[in-house]
């Protein structure tokens, strides 16, 4: 049977159960099973390869031990264990972050996590599926990661405000672009489930070549997570990309430790990111920045951050929404710091569509660097493809997309010099953005739809109109004189 047909069926399987409501909670239910799976899996691969690995988890709370024997526990016996020897025993792991990073693990993952499932037959069911994969065979791997991105897309659903899923498209071109280096770290403060960092861990794969370079790719992930679910989806998703020990990925709220508390040993060479944005943070998270930054909306708080954490030359890719470009008040000091303490070389105007259904409005993406200030700006606006007027789940983006971009791009190490203006790109000196209070929301002046237009043919449309008008006028007269005669 197939992987597809595989998390269908258990899918099927738990909307037979009367304790799982709605998409996330059926999600939820399946991944911290597909979590315990996975770890087992690798903690045997492990094992193989080490007689010294010993497991975090105790041998009774093992996938192995409760869970593999497809005749083992069922009914209410296993709904019993569960409930009371697994989850209590699993979020209250005795661990310790330098002794068994890898506990430290196991109970962050299920401190908030829930067993919704009330039928132990049917999870009985579902385990059985979900032992038809083994996660240690490369093609299921590979197969199960492409389907994971399906499950993360589900999720959207049933996601609150400010919350979706990034197009691959999207996350692979900014982390090429940003082009991160073995040996430098690469953060993202609001990782979700983990898009961004799946990215630049195959970016970061492809350079290395012995198992010290393994070894520096592992150590150079970092995310953070507030909720739950994303952070548990995040962390499955590492282990299932060859992260070992995903202990730098936080569940945590970056924006709640103060400015002034991040210090040297905090910043980072390369941030990669897509901060919820149209959300507003709760009561007191604003004082945690400096007066001048206060506010409440979420995406400029993160982008105050992620300036702090940068390294000195250190590079940034994240996604804003129009509002943050033309937005007032704490948004023009914010955008006079990042052009001031940083270099914004450039801005991808993206297309409406990108994030439906998610979301209908337009975004961008800023790319910049640390460390000298900005001179002048580079606009590129997307097209959308040939034949399409908008995108969908059936016509998603495509990287291939982004090619001309891509070429046209030029090299960082020489300032982008060989870049030309043409029908989407054009650039924008600093002192434009002075004059303009720092407003980043800049039309493109080649597009004819953003400018006023050839006069003669405004003349003409024009004339056309009055044309249009005066027929309609002496139309319109010659009823009422009609009906005034009757």
């Amino acid at each position: 049977m197939s992987i597809t047909t595989t998390i269908k069926t258990i899918q099927d399987i738990m909307r037979q159960d009367v304790g799982v409501d709605g998409d996330a909670q059926r999600i939820s239910q399946l991944v911290w099973m597909l979590f315990l799976k996975i770890f087992d899996d690798r903690e045997k691969e492990a094992e193989l390869i080490s007689d010294k690995h010993r497991s975090p988890i105790p041998m009774r709370l093992q996938w192995r031990a409760w869970a593999a024997d497809p005749e083992g526990m069922t009914g209410e016996d296993l709904m019993d264990f569960v409930n009371n020897d697994l989850f209590p025993g699993l979020k209250n792991l005795p661990v310790d972050a330098r002794s068994n990073p890898l506990g430290v693990v196991v109970r962050s993952v299920f401190e908030d996590a829930y067993n919704y499932m009330k039928s132990g037959q049917l999870m009985r069911q579902v385990i059985n599926r979900i032992n038809a994969i083994d996660f240690n065979r490369s093609q299921d791997r590979h197969l199960f990661g492409d389907l994971y991105e399906k499950i993360l897309k589900d999720l959207q659903s049933a996601g609150n405000a400010g919350e979706f899923y990034t197009p691959r498209a999207v996350t692979q071109f900014m982390v090429d672009q940003v082009d991160p280096r073995l040996g430098e770290r690469v953060l993202d403060p609001a990782c979700g489930t983990g898009g961004f960092l799946t990215c630049s861990i195959e970016h970061l794969r492809q350079q290395a070549r012995t198992s010290a370079d393994e070894q520096r790719l592992q150590a150079s992930i970092l995310g953070v997570e507030k909720k739950q679910l994303p952070h548990l989806l995040c962390m499955t998703n590492m282990l299932l990309h060859g992260i070992e020990v995903p202990s730098a990925i936080r569940h945590d709220n970056t924006l709640t430790r103060p400015l002034r508390d991040y210090g040297p040993g905090d910043r980072v060479e390369v941030i990669v990111t897509n901060p919820p944005f149209g959300g507003i943070e709760e009561d007191g998270t604003e004082s945690n920045f400096p007066a001048a930054y206060r506010t409440k909306e979420t995406a400029d708080l993160f982008l105050v951050l992620i300036m702090h954490l940068l390294k000195p030359g250190g590079r940034a890719a994240v996604v804003l929404p129009d509002g943050t470009l033309f937005g007032e008040g704490v948004k023009t000091r914010i955008k006079e710091e990042l052009l001031t303490q940083c270099n914004l070389h450039t801005v991808v105007r993206l297309p409406n569509g990108v994030f439906n259904p998610y979301t209908g409005i337009k975004t961008n993406l800023l790319f910049f660097t640390k460390g000298t200030p900005t001179r002048e700006v580079w606009y590129y606006q997307h097209p959308y493809p040939a034949g399409y007027k908008s995108y969908s789940k059936t016509k998603p983006m495509r990287i291939e997309e982004f090619a001309p971009e891509k070429a046209w791009w030029g090299l960082a190490s020489n300032g982008f010099a060989g870049r030309e203006e043409n029908e989407h790109a054009w650039k924008v000196p600093l002192a434009t953005f002075q004059a303009n209070g720092f407003n980043l929301d800049v039309k493109n002046p080649h597009d004819p739809g953003n400018g006023h237009g050839d006069p003669d043919t405004l003349l003409a449309q024009l004339l056309a109109a009055e044309h249009q008008a005066t027929a309609l006028r002496e139309q319109l007269k010659a009823i009422l004189t009609e009906a005034l005669q009757r």
